[in-house]
């Protein structure tokens, strides 16, 4: 019975406890590989996927390119998005993936919109295509963010 409620319901994370943070980290990670295979990149062949956790649930989202550049949206961005949408506003893990040398590093305007939707002990697994994975904090990866508590009049 288990198996098929998985089957109708993939991004939904199930948590035992002899899986932990290891699943998640692994199931997250999978998920923004697959993401990353819809992106829409005709300009840059730069894809990038990310997968992100919200009330046990998983979002995935890739970057979506337009001619006019500056109307490109990320991989971040769209996942953060997507879940937004749906009423979940509390990041609790992301993972984004590309096929770099390294670990893929999100662009300044997508660790803005993350730090919006995250505290400062979110996880950020920032990974590539070779396995090379690198766990941040929200707080290492953007400190000092502009909050909303930045703009109360004092």
């Amino acid at each position: 019975m288990l198996k098929l409620w998985k089957a109708a319901n993939p991004r939904l994370l199930i948590k035992t406890p002899d899986q932990g943070g290891r699943r998640m980290k692994e199931q997250l990670i999978q998920e923004a590989i697959e993401a990353r295979k819809q992106a829409y990149s005709p300009y840059s062949h730069f894809q990038v996927g990310a997968a992100l956790l919200t009330d046990g649930k998983i979002y995935r989202g890739c970057n979506i390119e337009n001619a006019s550049y500056g109307l490109t949206n990320c991989a971040e961005r769209t996942a953060v998005f997507k879940a937004v949408s749906e009423g979940h506003t509390m990041i609790e893990a992301i993972a984004v993936v590309a096929d770099t040398e390294g670990a893929v590093s999100p662009c300044g305007a997508c660790r803005q919109v993350l730090a919006e939707f995250s505290d400062q002990n979110t996880i950020i697994y920032l990974t590539n295509l070779h396995g090379n994975t690198e766990e941040w904090t929200m707080a290492q990866l953007l400190p000092g963010a502009f909050q909303a508590d930045d703009m109360k009049k004092k």
